[in-house]
């Protein structure tokens, strides 16, 4: 991922360093930008209907262009600039990991890198930059910067996208296998859950203040009490000391005015003890009210922590599911919020046939009930094209191709039925089924959804990246009710 503006903290000692170079680059840079201004810029927004929250990104590496669609169609498309030969954009299946609004490259010279959106932790993101009408970058999907902005803007963590090598796009499809919800989690569910989690938060904050309060009060009333000590130590260190003055005095008026101090610092001493009887008796129900309090306090911090929990789980079941069936390993797998929650082997009829790359997604609601209304992307490989540069997803051949090619992937399928059951229960609009030929990359991991790269396809742009550290990523989608995740993400970004 790499432009060519350069991070502000860096270039005062760049030109120190080497002006005349930097003025050389510089003029290079107003070259390339000239160029690039001079080209059409092709962005496209539907402006015929009302925009829902995009589902789905779709990249076609052979015609440099981004599509993005929400429920009813598309809604964006820009021309990109992707992976130039070498260090290609892997085509696959991605989603979107991470953002980051204002991102400088750690591995490729602190290139800025705006309104980044990460695909994989190895570092193939999408973000703004120059298109300079070709494949340019080291790996990454370049936008045009006004449209990354708004692209950004609209996007929530999880978004599909898929990087196919030709033209693809989404066909509506019906089809038996095909997953239908029944009775599973509910919104009001869920935001109940939110509600009970806060009221015990609330309660919790409300004991330790309590349990603070508590230790407070006996913290100064035992200060009370150790002075008193103090001053009774004394008291009674000053009567030893006119005791002896008696036992030694030289005369009789001495020895009368030492019993005289003595009748006073014994009056003293007796005060004290009654002061010092009194503090403590004070004392001990503030140290018995700071046990408790802090038990108290404990055990609302418990209550808080398993509604917290709850609230999280709640949440998480209202995502989107991911569903996984690779021909490969002849396993099915499961996951929800980006989190593995089920694997299991699956039966396919004519393994060794192969049965291709198709993404189904459950698009909404039907209007006629709580049915799901699915739509199928088949991605194909660049041999796949017909000779003719003509060919085009849009066509009315490919698109029957495509749905023909989804729909006998789906009939090689079979699913027990338990898990059929427990995946009515989950699926919701946003859900997927994804059928494949290739087992899961090794980029699918902690904090991500299942990526799938097409092996026959040029991968140049992840063999140069290095694995980092995988970072846990949570959902920050916010849907009627609060969601617990809400803006959580981490800070920490991996090279790249």
């Amino acid at each position: 991922m790499e432009t060519y503006v350069l991070h502000p903290k860096h270039t005062l000692t760049r030109l120190r360093l080497a002006g005349l170079a930097f003025a050389s680059l510089a003029a290079l840079m107003a070259a390339n930008d000239l160029t690039a201004a001079a080209s059409p810029r092709n962005e496209q927004l539907v402006e015929s209907r009302p925009v829902g929250e995009p589902i789905m990104a779709i990249v076609s590496l052979r015609d440099q262009q981004i599509t993005v669609y929400d429920a009813k169609g598309w809604i964006m498309r820009a021309p990109v600039s992707s992976g130039q030969k070498g260090r290609e954009t892997p085509a696959g299946i991605f989603s979107v990991l991470q953002k980051e609004a204002d991102h400088y490259s750690n591995m490729y010279d602190d290139a800025y890198m705006p309104h980044m959106q990460r695909l994989t932790w190895t570092g193939i993101a999408l973000h703004g930059g120059p298109l300079p009408g070709y494949p340019a970058s080291h790996g990454c999907i370049r936008m045009p910067y006004d449209f990354a902005e708004r692209l950004f803007d609209a996007t929530a963590l999880g978004m599909r996208v898929i990087v196919a090598p030709g033209n693809a796009v989404p066909v509506a499809i019906d089809h038996p296998a095909l997953f239908q919800p029944k009775a599973g989690p509910s919104a009001a569910a869920a935001s109940a859950a939110t509600a009970e989690a806060d009221e015990a938060t609330r309660k919790a904050d409300q004991a330790r203040l309590a349990a603070v309060a508590a230790f407070r009060e006996s913290a100064l009333a035992a200060v009370s009490v150790r002075k008193l000590e103090i001053q009774k130590l004394n008291a009674g260190a000053q009567l030893a000391a006119i005791e002896r003055v008696i036992g030694s005095a030289a005369s009789p008026e001495a020895k009368e005015q030492a019993e005289d101090d003595k009748a006073k610092v014994t009056g003293q001493l007796g005060e004290l003890e009654a002061q010092l009887t009194s503090a403590k008796a004070e004392l001990q129900p503030k140290l018995d009210a700071v046990v408790a309090a802090r038990e108290a306090a404990v055990a609302a911090e418990n209550v808080r922590v398993v509604a917290a929990e709850a609230a999280r789980k709640a949440a998480r079941d209202l995502e989107p599911v991911s569903v996984f069936i690779s021909r490969k390993t002849q396993h099915l797998y499961v996951r929800q919020a980006f989190q593995p929650i089920l694997e299991i082997p699956i039966t396919i009829q004519d393994a060794d046939r192969p049965i291709g790359t198709h993404i189904f997604t459950a698009m909404e609601r039907t209007d006629a009930g709580n049915d799901l209304r699915w739509s199928a992307v088949s991605l194909v490989g660049r041999s796949g094209d017909e000779p003719d540069a003509g060919k085009s997803g849009n066509d009315v051949g490919a698109i029957a191709a495509d749905l023909s090619s989804a729909k006998a992937a789906l009939d090689r399928i079979a699913i027990p039925q338990d898990t059929l059951d427990r995946l009515a229960e989950m699926v919701s609009p946003r859900s997927s089924l994804i059928i494949s030929d290739e087992a899961l990359s090794s980029e699918t991991g902690k904090g991500t959804e299942f990526v799938v790269i097409m092996s026959d396809e040029p991968q140049g742009g992840l063999k140069h990246r290095r694995s980092y550290p995988q970072i846990e990523a949570r959902y920050d989608r916010l849907p009627h009710w609060r969601s617990p995740f809400a803006g959580q993400y981490s800070t920490w970004w991996p090279r790249f």
